[in-house]
């Protein structure tokens, strides 16, 4: 990259202009750690002020019993694997009760694997159990890898999936299973899940139904560095069109107990850098999460000087991220949580599924 494009690439990142994939990759080789922060902490100010979110919320992960055999993931078996495990109903009537006592619960939050059997009547009426238990609790669930994959077992588009889990009280999609929005790379590591178009499909079919979504990436395995960038300019053009995200997270990839573990997990300068470039190349998307799970609470707090206004949430139980050996607990607290924002200097705001802040928080 020449002097003269990373020298036209720092102004606009300073001015707040929308940067070109050209931009990004002479600010990516620049290297400027602190100038990105800088920057991405202007953007995040015009966003959202000083305020920091943050919800209550408690993960569900129903079954790692998958067809997909991604090798990315360690938290996949195989039918028959001794590990393998399948919540039924009354495994997750415990989970809806001990919910049930947690104070201003905003966030029900089920992924899950593609289960070789199980229909999709076993995941619609999951979504019935939730919102039947939690009746004002919002529910953000499945992916839109499994939405793709109930639309292949139905023989259903996927369009008139999404409707039906609306119906049945589905408040919005997580934004997981898009890892690298490029089927070169996609072929390598999860070459039996849904496809880059396939992704593409399901969130912006989602949008046109009113269902907000999140987004994401998964970086730091096999993707170069222009895949990667090119992942975030993707996203943006999809907000362009949809409106529809609500906030992005970006995912390092965790290679222990997975088929890359020979590949070593990025640095922190990786992280950082990440997060602030994608607060500045998704001009268009409100909230940049640091989800202090993956990133681990200190990291995660160190975002929130990087372009970072959203801490994720309580969480509860997590075990896909923990199965590639993550050393985080699988659950925190709001008092831990507003502490960590408190001492960065920002304010904390509890908030539900849509950004709306919880008055009632204290």
């Amino acid at each position: 990259m020449t002097e003269e494009a990373i020298k036209i690439a720092r102004a606009k990142a300073e001015n707040g202009e929308r940067l070109t994939l050209q931009d990004a990759l002479a600010l990516y080789e620049d290297n400027d750690l602190l100038f990105l922060a800088s920057c991405a902490r202007k953007m995040k100010e015009k966003k959202s002020g000083k305020n920091v979110y943050y919800n209550v919320n408690r993960h569900i992960n129903l079954t790692n019993i998958c067809t997909s055999g991604c090798p990315l993931c360690a938290f996949q078996c195989e039918e028959g694997d001794k590990r393998g495990y399948v919540m039924e109903p009354e495994d997750i009537a415990k989970v809806l009760e001990d919910a049930k006592k947690v104070k201003n619960l905003g966030e029900i939050h089920i992924v899950s694997a593609l289960h070789p059997t199980k229909t999709f009547d076993y995941y619609l009426n999951v979504v019935r159990q939730v919102k039947a238990a939690l009746p004002n609790v919002d529910i953000k669930a499945f992916t839109p890898v499994e939405v793709v994959h109930f639309s292949q077992m139905t023989g259903k588009s996927v369009k008139e999936i999404l409707k039906i889990l609306q119906e049945a009280g589905l408040s919005s999609l997580p934004g997981g299973g898009a890892e690298i929005l490029n089927d070169r790379v996609r072929k390598e590591i999860c070459p039996k899940k849904a496809n880059t178009a396939q992704w593409i499909e399901t969130i912006k079919a989602a949008h046109e139904l009113g269902i907000r979504t999140n987004c994401s990436i998964m970086y730091g395995h096999i993707e170069t560095i222009e895949e990667r960038l090119q992942h975030l300019f993707t996203l943006r053009d999809i907000q362009d069109e949809t409106g529809g995200f609500q906030a992005f997270i970006a995912f390092p990839f965790h290679p222990a107990n997975t088929q890359l573990s020979h590949l070593k997990r990025v640095g922190s300068w990786e992280d950082m850098k990440m997060i602030a470039m994608s607060r500045l190349i998704l001009d268009n998307i409100d909230h940049v999460k640091a989800f202090w799970i993956m990133l681990t609470t200190p990291l995660a707090q160190l975002a929130l000087g990087f372009g970072a206004d959203d801490l994720d949430g309580t969480i509860g139980e997590e075990k896909i991220i923990h199965e590639a050996g993550a050393k985080t607990g699988t659950g925190t607290t709001r008092e831990r949580l507003r502490k960590l924002i408190t001492e960065a200097g920002m304010v904390p705001v509890e908030r539900d599924t849509f950004y709306h802040p919880i008055k009632e928080a204290e």
